[in-house]
């Protein structure tokens, strides 16, 4: 492996009742990488009219939730009371804090036509001065984020900064997030000045420091380093990365920097739950739900 790669990690996949996630971070020797600690792919997939996602209400906690698309829609409502659609190319940035609650459903339209369904969705891990912040959520439409050009290639700056670009979602600790989209025949010198980095091909054919990458995988630099990403066909790649956050732990939707604010969170989630969700509690449902996922054992 060329000394400019630090680790491979491939997506593994799970089929959730005819739609495909595959999971990426955390892996079992890459847990993070700069705050990034989890990183799903999102089909491709396709449902027929009357069919699509739904997700229960369920919490999050210490964490800041990114959703973005490359085809269809999802709705998202929160115990903060935002009801927002997202489509492609816009980003959703859920911060958590101390506690939110929400779901993700195909909105009615989509469901009612039949649609597609196609992105990337990743949690953000919150720097330790942070973790506790009040909830928040922004949506940033797609003609918000810096797009540019570089070496042939075309990319979005999601979240934070990266070749002299900025984007305009608050972030809480250095972070760089890009989708990239490389004609065939491109070469893209990667450059940017983040302490971890890594690159994901979403699809195509690609290879890094001379090495073929797998649609599906990831390959995590190595600090210092600057490799060339060449497409040999067209390709779409993810980059992320930033400054690491020291060791994170997780348990489901909760992530912490000790155990203790994990503890709290399962209590109190199924305390709101067998209390019916009162509206004064730490986690109460978006308006309009009346099903919850229950804390797993």
């Amino acid at each position: 492996m060329s000394a400019m790669i630090a680790r491979r990690i491939e997506g593994r996949s799970r089929d959730l009742g005819g739609f495909e996630v595959r999971r990426v971070l955390p892996a079992p020797r890459q847990r993070m990488v700069g705050p990034f600690i989890f990183f799903d792919q999102m089909g491709p997939a396709s449902f027929a009219p009357g069919h699509g996602i739904d997700v229960r209400p369920h919490p999050h906690i210490g964490l800041a939730t990114v959703t973005y698309l490359f085809e269809g829609a999802l709705r998202h409502q929160d115990s903060l009371g935002v009801d927002a659609v997202i489509r492609p190319g816009d980003v959703n940035w859920m911060t958590a804090g101390r506690g939110v609650v929400h779901s993700e459903r195909t909105p009615d339209p989509e469901r009612a036509d039949g649609h597609a369904l196609y992105g990337i969705q990743t949690w953000v891990a919150l720097p330790e001065g942070s973790e506790d912040i009040a909830p928040a959520f922004h949506h940033h439409p797609a003609a918000s984020l810096p797009d540019f050009e570089r070496d042939g290639a075309r990319f979005r700056l999601i979240l934070g900064t990266a070749w002299g670009q900025e984007a305009p979602v608050e972030v809480f600790s250095p972070i760089f997030y890009l989708h990239g989209a490389l004609p065939a025949g491109s070469r893209v010198e990667l450059d940017i000045e983040h302490e971890e980095r890594a690159v994901y091909l979403v699809s195509g054919e690609a290879t890094l420091d001379g090495e073929a990458l797998q649609a599906g995988e990831m390959a995590v630099l190595t600090p210092g380093t600057t490799p060339t990403l060449a497409a040999s066909v067209d390709s779409i790649v993810m980059l992320c990365g930033g400054a690491g956050l020291g060791e994170r732990q997780i348990f489901w939707n909760f992530v912490a920097s000790d155990a203790d604010r994990l503890t709290q969170a399962k209590a109190d989630w199924s305390d709101a739950g067998a209390a019916g969700f009162p509206a004064d509690g730490r986690f109460t449902l978006p308006a309009g739900e009346t099903e919850h996922i229950p804390l797993p054992e």
